[in-house]
């Protein structure tokens, strides 16, 4: 792993960061700017008081609908990224004896942060992957159930954490 890392350093370090970045970065462009606007039903309340929209905003089910596509699609997008930062992550910690050095806790701290990122995103997925089936099937208000905690407590969870495993490595690499 050291020649790997010698050889290859500069690589690994980018795409364990970009791995991160899409990550995190997806997970707060979702939360911050998609989800928000979708809850709203595409309509911003100044449209709705200047003009009768009623018939361009979203019902519900449209909501749900394309909140769990953007939620799939973030989810298959990421899953790539999060088995790249694990080993790239693996293959920096290894090569660099991090688990034994003066920063091993920094090490151990920035694993279990992406550990429990790495949970928490598996839960999401079989959330999601369960309301996708029933929303299939019909079953709305059950669909909407299984996706209850995703936007307002799972996916910020991830984002603080991510944030603060991404200031550990920024931490790790002495910047």
């Amino acid at each position: 792993m050291t020649e790997l890392f010698g050889n290859y350093g500069q690589l690994i370090v980018f795409l364990h960061v970009l791995s991160a970045f899409i990550w995190v970065g997806g997970m707060i462009a979702i939360r911050v700017a998609v989800h928000p606007v979708i809850q709203r039903g595409g309509v911003t309340a100044a449209e709705m008081l200047e003009n009768d929209v009623k018939s361009s905003m979203l019902v519900p089910k449209q909501r749900l609908g394309i909140t769990l596509q953007i939620t799939g699609r973030l989810f298959n997008l990421v899953m790539l990224f999060i088995a790249i930062l694990f080993i790239t992550g693996l293959i920096m910690a290894i090569a660099t004896g991090g688990h034994h050095g003066d920063l091993k806790s920094l090490f151990l701290s920035k694993e279990i942060i992406w550990t429990v990122m790495a949970v928490n995103y598996t839960y999401m997925y079989i959330k999601r992957a369960k309301a996708w089936k029933l929303f299939s099937q019909g079953e709305v208000a059950l669909a909407k159930a299984q996706m209850s905690f995703i936007p307002n407590l799972l996916l910020p969870i991830n984002i603080v954490l991510g944030i603060a495993a991404l200031w550990l490595g920024v931490s790790l690499r002495g910047l």
